[in-house]
């Protein structure tokens, strides 16, 4: 039973994407929608110089220019097969390396100064298993692309084995990164984001949970105080691991935003080798969160195929989430103002908001 829960865990997570590749080409940018990306890595470089999948005790910085092609569904990431074509697929623009974080952080700085005064915010993406340096950072151009991420978009790329079997590696390198992502969340702050929103993606939500958690125990209340807003993307974490993670932190983040599925293949072959019936990321019963201060969204009715970035590959959820210019908006403290934002369910269980979402009808 376990070693057919191990393939069939390999043949879903295989085909979750392909593998990617970064491809520099100039002449992209007068073609498609230039994203601007901050990227921090403690990868080890590879044989080309390019952040590999080996862990690095040195933290590398770059900024890069991604050009979103004109011709593609939203959702859809499309990587050069031979001749570039700027039109249909992602490409590198333009691409820097900064000598070290202070240089790092003066660049961040004078793109947060070239925003209005209550727009200097950042958004920093933590992606999940399985993923070369490539995808992370494509997928964050896609997301700042489509759903029109406010602020300035950072992406912390932690050293994944980029393969169907790196689960173990993958678990053990999210420990290994816990520090670094903490550091570059201080120097984001440092640089004068005046609002920090954390987007983590499967196990990249548990590196997420685990330095808040370390902040907090540094310092009651810094982890409220650093992190304005937490969205978790199909965290692939144990419940009970979530729970206590959280409970260690006197004043979750606010907004705190869950996205869950019920169809999400991956996260329920994880729960199958886990032993246990399920994971964060596809919970049914917000009872098992407790008096947790968090809002659910429930994405199940957009999940197709393996099903575990709904929010971020699925045209219909993409639509309906692009209308929200800012977390702020779309989940104000007023909870009865932020169910009527988004068409679904509302069900309230204690602390805790649960969101079933459903696609719009068309008019």
């Amino acid at each position: 039973m376990l070693r057919r829960a191990v393939l069939s865990l390999v043949v879903v997570l295989a085909a979750c994407a392909p593998r990617g590749a970064l491809v520099l080409y100039p002449q992209a940018a007068a073609v498609g929608q230039v994203e601007t990306l901050f990227v921090a890595t403690n990868r080890a470089p590879d044989t080309l110089n390019q952040p590999g999948d080996l862990r690095d005790v040195t933290v590398r910085y770059a900024r890069l220019e991604v050009s979103v092609p004109p011709d593609r569904q939203a959702g859809k990431i499309t990587y050069p097969d031979r001749t570039p074509d700027p039109k249909t697929d992602f490409l590198v623009s333009a691409q820097s390396e900064f000598p070290d974080a202070r240089a790092f952080s003066s660049e961040l700085r004078r793109a947060l100064r070239g925003l209005p005064a209550d727009g200097r915010e950042a958004v920093i993406y933590i992606h999940g298993f399985n993923n070369p340096y490539a995808e992370g950072v494509m997928r964050l151009a896609q997301l700042s692309h489509d759903l029109e991420l406010p602020g300035v978009a950072v992406h912390f790329s932690w050293p994944s084995a980029a393969n169907p079997l790196g689960y173990a590696y993958d678990s053990e390198s999210v420990i290994f990164s816990r520090d670094d992502l903490e550091r570059l969340i201080d120097l984001v702050r440092g640089a004068g984001a005046r609002r920090v929103t954390l987007v983590a993606h499967s196990i990249g939500s548990m590196l997420a949970m685990e330095t808040l958690r370390q902040i907090e125990i540094a310092r009651p209340g810094d982890a409220a105080r650093k992190i304005d807003g937490v969205v978790l993307i199909s965290p692939d974490i144990d419940v009970d691991v979530f729970r206590n993670q959280a409970s260690r932190i006197a004043t979750l983040p606010d907004p705190f935003i869950i996205f869950t599925s019920r169809r999400d293949r991956a996260l329920r072959l994880s729960a199958r080798l886990t032993g246990l019936p399920g994971r964060l990321g596809n919970v049914t019963d917000p009872n098992e969160l407790g008096d947790l201060k968090v809002t659910l969204l429930d994405v199940s009715a957009f999940s197709e195929g393996v099903g575990h970035f709904a929010p971020g590959s699925s045209p219909a959820l993409i639509q309906i989430l692009s209308q929200i210019s800012s977390v702020d908006t779309a989940f104000d403290r007023d909870r009865a103002g932020r169910a009527g934002l988004l068409p679904g369910t509302v069900l309230t269980v204690q602390n805790v908001t649960n969101i079933i979402l459903s696609p719009v009808a068309p008019r």
